[in-house]
């Protein structure tokens, strides 16, 4: 019986897990193509106002989450949870796959920043009826006392989107020239997710409800007001508040920069190449993931507190000094350059809008197997360089290519700051579920966990990349850190509101 019982929840955690998985990679090959897409879909005159662009575009994904955790969860709550995530599947698809579908800037204008902010907006309400939906079906199927390991499965979901998104961009660039990539290859991971989501469906369609909430509702004792009864309940509400403050607001903000601000800063700060940032990332991805699994077993052994705010206390605590250890590995100029190699080479060349650039390369190389190289480009007008404020228009693109030592070196930084996610993310779909009833479950766990994440945390990449720009642009010194108080900060206030006020072993399930 037992066998049997474990084999069907298997089924049940692939079916959610793969779709859940399809929607993470939609949503996160937006902003693992950031760079590339600030070129093809904003303004080109400005670089760095482009890239911050392309960031807040990909933040109001996260911004309209909570909407859709309203509407899809009060829908969950008012006719199934299997329904309902199949209608996200098909929104994040078909949003995602239309992204790869829209001109560039050059083609039609604004019209293109307007289009990709619309399917973002799509795609974000889509998400944010989907996890609620994916952990409160699994939970509903598992073994009271186990809630923690089998929804852990859930919560690899979303690393493992973002792995497979690296995974699939990086193998384009290396099948296609650069030129290619930049011309059109950046637009095939959006087109691929078509093919994922048709399998996803397929797979799903043939799931059953959840036995607790299909009995709930042969009972009679579903929601008619879902929203009503969630947040116009005044006991109800204190413990949405209580989720949000406590736990995923800093839950939020631990995952976003254990993930994705590595991967900007690595990628915009320290000027890595972008292949060699998206591979590292992968592989601490990788051997971090199971630890999901770990910490959401070991969370029905002792409790989900403690696990979730050490997570935030270790992340409080140990982001500055991580993120100066990143910086100073690879900085140039801690490195002894081979003088004689250096190689500077200026060239007239034509651009997009047929007038002339002139671009200085300079290539670098460092004993220790390191390669920098820079190009500027001056823009010219009628043979002179363009002066906006005063200042030569000039675009600079920095490229490092790091050594073994080095990418193994940031490797190790990245899987601890991974740890750090595991440990606030892995317990946290039991937690949600099991402080709210069957019959508001959806509506009322998604509304929390969307705002911590899809607020607090999806508008990290751009608030701390502005922090670190404007400390850039004020000389300084350790402009690159500045970043880091936006998540220790939010983190800090959710570890203090989780310590007083979470009970640790809390396994009213409410069933």
């Amino acid at each position: 019986m037992k066998e049997k019982s474990t084999k069907g929840i298997w089924k049940v955690i692939s079916a959610s897990s793969m779709g859940t998985m399809i929607e993470w990679y939609d949503f996160y090959i937006f902003g693992s193509l950031a760079v590339v897409i600030s070129t093809k879909f904003f303004p080109s005159d400005n670089p760095t106002a482009a890239f911050l662009s392309t960031l807040a575009t990909f933040a109001a994904g996260f911004v309209v989450r909570p909407f859709g955790a309203l509407f899809f969860g009060r829908l969950g709550d008012l006719i199934g949870r299997k329904y309902t995530f199949m209608v996200t599947l098909l929104l994040m698809g078909g949003a995602t796959f239309l992204i790869g579908c829209i001109p560039s800037y050059e083609t039609i204008g604004f019209m293109a920043p307007l289009l990709v902010l619309i399917l973002r907006l799509l795609q974000g309400l889509a998400l944010g009826g989907e996890y609620g939906g994916a952990a409160t079906y699994v939970a509903e199927h598992a073994p009271i006392g186990q809630r923690g390991y089998w929804t852990s499965w859930i919560q690899t979901t979303a690393t493992v989107g973002l792995f497979i998104s690296l995974m699939v961009i990086l193998a384009t660039r290396n099948i296609l020239t650069p030129e290619q990539f930049d011309e059109w290859g950046w637009r095939v991971p959006f087109w691929l997710s078509i093919v994922m989501v048709g399998v996803s469906y397929l797979i799903r369609k043939n799931m059953d409800e959840s036995p607790v909430f299909a009995k709930a509702k042969s009972e009679g004792k579903t929601s008619t007001n879902p929203l009503k009864e969630s947040f116009g309940n005044r006991y109800n509400m204190k413990f949405v508040l209580l989720a949000l403050f406590g736990a995923t607001m800093g839950q939020g903000v631990v995952w976003y920069t254990g993930q994705f601000y590595a991967m900007n800063f690595m990628k915009t700060v320290m000027s890595i190449d972008s292949s060699q940032v998206d591979t590292l990332l992968g592989v601490a991805l990788i051997i971090g993931t199971p630890f999901f699994v770990f910490f959401g077993w070991l969370s029905d052994k002792v409790g989900r507190k403690y696990i979730m705010m050490g997570g935030m206390l270790l992340a409080i605590l140990l982001y500055r000094p991580i993120y100066k250890q990143m910086y100073e590995t690879t900085s140039v100029k801690n490195k002894t350059e081979i003088v004689e190699k250096t190689t500077v080479l200026a060239e007239l060349k034509e651009n997009k809008k047929q007038t002339m650039d002139s671009i200085y390369t300079t290539n670098k190389e460092y004993v220790d197997g390191t390669t920098f190289q820079e190009i500027k480009t001056v823009h010219l007008e009628n043979g002179i360089a363009i002066v906006v404020d005063g200042k030569a228009k000039v675009d600079t693109k920095t490229t490092v290519k790091i050594n073994s030592s080095d990418n193994w070196a940031l490797i190790f930084l990245v899987f601890v700051q991974v740890i750090f996610v595991t440990m606030v993310y892995g317990p946290i779909a039991a937690f949600l579920v099991e402080m709210f009833p069957v019959k508001i479950r959806y509506t009322s766990m998604s509304l929390p966990y969307h705002v911590g994440n899809g607020i607090f945390g999806g508008l990290l990449p751009a608030i701390s990349t502005y922090f670190v720009t404007n400390a850039k642009d004020l000389g300084h010194p350790e402009f690159y850190l500045e970043g880091l108080w936006y998540p220790i900060v939010i983190a800090a206030v959710s570890f203090v509101v989780g310590m007083v006020y979470i009970k640790n072993k809390d396994k009213n399930a409410h069933e």
